[in-house]
């Protein structure tokens, strides 16, 4: 199975994924991880384009037609990203289920902007106002949206479980 989760910087995004891959044992490919270690490497500096998503779906489905259940997390923004996750999970030959995060309290959503520490060295972090300038298309399609304000962590874990298993 490919679970795609996207979202906003500061959704909760990372957090759940982690836990999630922790619960079902997944492979966990985290976007952002993959960009900076190109930054790293010299052959490009931030923001890297489409690179970091494309190795991203190289190991998904590497990862995906060795019987691993995978879980793409990025901010996913674009309707173009989306349809090339679910066309990972169709060459694949596995289901894939969309998952958006979101932060429906602007006051929480800024205060965890703000307060926040990247655990990449070197990842650069947007603020606020850029985060309002992102370019994040609305979904056009069924996906599963799970809601982290006010609610620690396994909370929203329990709850994406529950919709998963629905």
């Amino acid at each position: 199975m490919l679970i795609v989760i996207g979202g906003l910087p500061g959704t909760g995004k990372t957090t759940l994924a982690r836990l999630l891959a922790a619960r079902i044992g997944a492979v966990h490919l985290r976007v952002d991880t993959i960009e900076q270690a190109i930054v790293r490497s010299g052959l490009a500096g931030h923001p890297v384009g489409p690179a970091g998503y494309t190795v991203g779906y190289a190991l998904a489905g590497d990862h995906l037609r060795q019987g691993l259940s995978v879980i793409a997390e990025s901010v996913n923004p674009l309707a173009v990203t989306r349809d090339a996750w679910r066309d990972v999970g169709i060459a694949a030959g596995v289901p894939a289920v969309e998952v958006e995060v979101v932060c429906s309290d602007t006051a929480e959503h800024r205060r965890r902007i703000a307060t926040r520490s990247s655990d990449i060295p070197g990842l650069p972090q947007p603020d606020w106002q850029q985060i309002l300038d992102r370019d994040y298309q609305p979904w056009d399609r069924e996906h599963v949206v799970v809601d982290t304000a006010g609610q620690e962590p396994q909370e929203s874990l329990a709850s994406l479980v529950r919709r998963l298993h629905a």
